[in-house]
């Protein structure tokens, strides 16, 4: 990942390289877009909110993949997503989202993220 600017984290919203994105993002190798968690929807009921499975697109090209689970550590990241993760060899870091923001900006060489930016 291109060294990026994480910053102004609030219910709802986070601020990367001076654009606030009013949504949960993903950021693959420098790129940043929209998490589409429709795919994760039919889990839904069984955790209470969608969780992060691994029907999404997951960024795994990356030596490490960082999850902030929300403002609360509310985002639950499913078994499978951990057991694909050690399959691809790629080392995940599920923290609360401030958590993650820290550990982004601190070094994030060859690593990709998927941010809550709610619960």
């Amino acid at each position: 990942m291109l060294r990026m600017t994480f910053d102004d984290l609030s219910f709802g919203s986070v601020r990367i390289d001076g654009v606030t994105y009013e949504y949960d993002v993903v950021v693959d190798r420098g790129k940043i877009r929209r998490r589409k968690k429709k795919p994760s929807r039919e889990f839904r009921e069984e955790f209470g909110l969608t969780p992060l499975s691994t029907q999404e697109k997951i960024p795994w090209r990356c030596h490490r993949l960082v999850v902030g689970t929300g403002n609360y550590s509310a985002l639950p990241v499913m078994k499978k997503v951990k057991s694909e993760a050690k399959r691809r060899k790629v080392k995940l870091v599920i923290l609360p989202t401030a958590d993650a923001i820290k550990l982004l900006n601190k070094r994030a060489s060859d690593t990709n993220a998927i941010l809550h930016v709610t619960c």
